[in-house]
């Protein structure tokens, strides 16, 4: 699994059945997602992570945001109303003509098509948060490890992640297919027995390789909480991360 397999999967998703494809539901396939529903999940997710960050004593408002793997734009949306300026990436053209279309931010988004394997598009130090829900876990771990890293580096020091990662799946019918079925098989039933436009694969990464990854450029991990997601059959983590005030620039 490359960049461009990523790349193309997430394009053929984008074009077919976007906001399915970023927030799945059975009920709600085919284009059946209603758009202020849609976009109120954006808002209670958003909400769940400022708690977060606010148990901490991390600021709950910002300057620049970078949410990353934006896809239609749900999340993009609901940051722009703690933020000077949001600006959302992802690989799918059509799902950033979706976001454009759906955006009711009053200008305070910008939608970038991310063309590189890496966030070598923004400078060091550009953000004060970024912030990435249901996207690594589509990514092949590879892929996954460099975009932590390069958060942190898009962080300025002090600035904050929040990071959602798979750690493993669950230890369920649907859970044991994940564990046990190669990559090839679950591409494969993914297209022919569930009929998706293109597959959707699920990584799991460890605290600890969260953790290694992150420091490279001189953040940490300040809190983990567990997310319970019982309809993906993964576990999952959210991640506050923090480059280090003292962090070279």
């Amino acid at each position: 699994m490359t960049f461009e397999q990523v790349r193309k999967d997430w394009t053929t998703l984008g074009a077919e059945d976007p906001l399915w494809a970023v927030h799945v539901a059975a009920d709600k396939r085919g284009g059946r997602w209603e758009t202020d529903a849609f976009l109120d999940l954006g808002r209670r997710d958003v909400e769940v992570a400022r708690a977060q960050l606010r148990r901490l004593g991390l600021p709950t408002s910002w300057g620049r945001v970078l949410d990353f793997g934006c896809g239609a734009g749900r999340l993009s949306q609901a940051l722009a109303e703690h933020a000077q300026e949001v600006v959302g990436v992802d690989v799918s053209a059509p799902m950033l003509e979706t976001a454009r279309a759906l955006d009711r931010s009053g200008g305070r988004v910008s939608f970038v098509l991310n063309e590189a394997p890496d966030l070598r598009a923004f400078p060091d130090s550009a953000f004060d948060l970024v912030y990435t829900e249901r996207v690594l876990q589509h990514l092949p771990r590879p892929l996954l490890e460099t975009y932590l890293t390069e958060f942190a580096r898009v962080l300025r020091p002090g600035g904050v992640a929040v990071v959602h990662c798979t750690t493993r799946p669950a230890w369920t019918a649907r859970g044991l297919v994940w564990r046990l079925a190669p990559p090839p098989v679950i591409r494969w039933a993914q297209r022919r027995l569930l009929g998706y436009p293109a597959p959707m694969r699920m990584t799991g990464i460890s605290e600890k390789r969260v953790a290694e990854r992150v420091a490279v450029h001189g953040a940490e991990v300040l809190d983990a909480a567990v997310v319970d997601e019982p309809e993906t059959h993964w576990q999952a983590r959210r991640y506050v991360i923090r480059r280090r005030p003292d962090a070279l620039v």
